[in-house]
Formats: C-alpha cells, structure tokens, sequence
C-alpha cells in the first residue's frame, strides 16, 4: 500500500509534464459530462484515465462503468484537495482511523477538516454532479460506490462492474 501511495503521489507531481487524452474523454463522455471531467484536477484527469485504460485492458467496455472510470473523483472539484491533503488523510488513516472517519463525516469542506470531508465525501459529491449533467442511474450508482469495500461475492450486475472499478481505481 506504501508502494502505491508512493507511485500516485509521484505520478500527481508528475501531471503537468504529461498531456491529458481528451479525445479518449471525448468518446466515452457526451459534452454535459465531459464539461465535468475537464473541472478536474490534470492528476485526477490524467488518474481517471487510467482507471479507464484498465478496464478497457481488462475487457470492460459496459458504457456505463466507462463514464464512472471518468467521473468517480470529480467531487473533489468542489473544494481543494491537493497531494499534501491526500498525504495527510493516508497517514490519518493509517494511525488514527477512527478520528479521520469521524473528521470526514463533518458538513463541510472548510477548515482544518477539509481534505478529510473531501475524501470521505467525494464520492457522494460525485454521483450527484453526474446525475445532474445526465449520466445514467447505473453510472451514478458506480460513482457514489467506488470506496465501498464488498466483503462478499457481487449479487448483481452492477456489483460485478463496482468490483471492476474498485480493482481499477485501487491500482491506479
């Protein structure tokens, strides 16, 4: 997990010196969604590219989990969530995870327990800011899912495409 941690952080530093793959965006999202992808962060862009390029390289093709491999971070649009916040809320989870869950539950993204509440809140935010640009239940259902940790077999089909996104978003 400290390797990974490791590698995103520096691909997040790393983000400016690479170009972002619009067109790949372009096809996968209609312009309502895609006006939501590019309020993105370049890293978190540049991630959900490669979220998507793991599901295609794996078989995926099912548009719906296409969309959520785009849109799953882009609540982090919302409020400022820079690599030192990600930093902070990896170690807070590491040494204190009950006190960073709680510091997460707060209402708003303001304060010392901003990045807390944007990482434990995104998700929601998230799904939200889909639906309201047109995405489909499915993909809004993915979205709001992504940091579930199922703990049993998926029971449906749209379980089967979470694990397929949660395996992705997990190694990328």
């Amino acid at each position: 997990m400290a390797l990974y941690r490791l590698q995103q952080g520096l691909r997040a530093l790393t983000a400016y010196t690479r170009p972002v793959d619009l067109d790949t965006a372009r096809a996968y999202l209609a312009p309502s969604l895609l006006d939501l992808f590019l309020r993105m962060r370049r890293s978190e862009q540049q991630h959900s590219l490669n979220v998507l390029h793991a599901l295609r390289a794996a078989g995926h093709t099912h548009p719906d989990l296409m969309t959520a491999a785009l849109l799953h971070d882009v609540g982090k649009s919302r409020a400022p969530y820079h690599l030192w916040d990600r930093a902070l809320v990896v170690l807070a989870g590491v040494f204190a995870p009950r006190r960073a869950g709680a510091w997460g539950a707060a209402e708003s993204p303001t304060g010392w327990r901003r990045p807390f509440v944007v990482a434990a809140q995104h998700p929601a935010w998230s799904a939200a800011m889909a639906g309201a640009a047109g995405a489909s239940a499915a993909a809004v259902q993915l979205i709001a899912r992504h940091q579930e940790k199922l703990d049993r077999p998926p029971r449906d089909d749209i379980e089967q495409l979470l694990c397929a996104l949660i395996a992705a978003d997990g190694r990328h």
